[in-house]
């Protein structure tokens, strides 16, 4: 396996090389987007098996951009808005399994 140098001009091309390959990855975060809030949670140390890399990137910090609408929020939070969207999709789903006898056609 050969890891990307400095030399290396082309990101995308030397990315390509981590495709079927193991990835450790050192400070991943996982985000949360729920409606217009938003977290990053800290995930630590990850290791993903080759055979489920599809593709790679980098994230430039510098040229992220969220649309002006998107809301930070704690860690608590996003998971108590997490709930409520579960919550408010299972209670959709059982209105419409109790109104499945209605024949509207």
């Amino acid at each position: 396996m050969s890891w990307p140098g400095p030399d290396d001009i082309f990101l995308s091309t030397s990315l390509a090389t981590y495709l079927d390959t193991n990835v450790v990855l050192e400070g991943a975060c996982e985000r949360v987007i729920v409606g217009d809030l938003y977290c990053d949670i800290p995930l630590g140390l990850y290791v993903i098996r080759g055979e489920n890399v599809v593709i790679i990137g980098e994230l430039d910090l510098e040229k992220e951009e969220l649309p002006s609408r998107m809301n930070p929020v704690s860690e608590d939070e996003i998971k108590r808005a997490q709930k409520a969207e579960r919550e408010a999709t299972d209670l959709k789903g059982s209105m419409r399994k109790r109104m499945e006898f209605l024949d509207f056609d």
